[in-house]
């Protein structure tokens, strides 16, 4: 798959993924694929296994794409994940294999407030 091809794919899941379209969100994951949460230290295998932890997570959920790069097997999604409203950053690495996701690891983090000690060095975000 070309990396134009694979960019779509991406922008396709994670449309998918904000609109709970169970389906068309795990299209993209090999039946053998593996999910890391490294912060928690899960791991989940089998496409089919993904898609049930995702379905049965309670919290209405929103996902806002902030970028996607990547090429050939590697890409990386940068996302804030709202669970109820409460916005989570995060990262997605996915690594493909044969033109569907093999391996991904998620990283989450939480908003906190600026740091006084550097306030004159930055700006903040509307």
């Amino acid at each position: 798959m070309d990396d134009q091809t694979v960019l779509a794919t991406l922008q396709r899941q994670w449309t998918a993924s904000d609109q709970n379209d169970f389906a068309a969100e795990h299209d993209i994951y090999h039946e053998d694929a593996v999910l890391h949460y490294p912060q928690s230290g899960e791991r989940i295998r089998s496409r089919r296994n993904i898609q049930e932890s995702r379905f049965v997570q309670p919290n209405k959920k929103r996902f806002t794409v902030q970028r996607i790069v990547g090429s050939g097997d590697l890409w990386v999604t940068e996302f804030v994940l709202a669970y109820d409203g409460i916005p989570s950053y995060a990262v997605s690495i996915m690594q493909f294999r044969d033109g569907l996701v093999a391996s991904e690891t998620q990283y989450f983090a939480d908003q906190f407030d600026p740091a006084p000690s550097r306030a004159h060095l930055v700006e903040l975000k509307p």
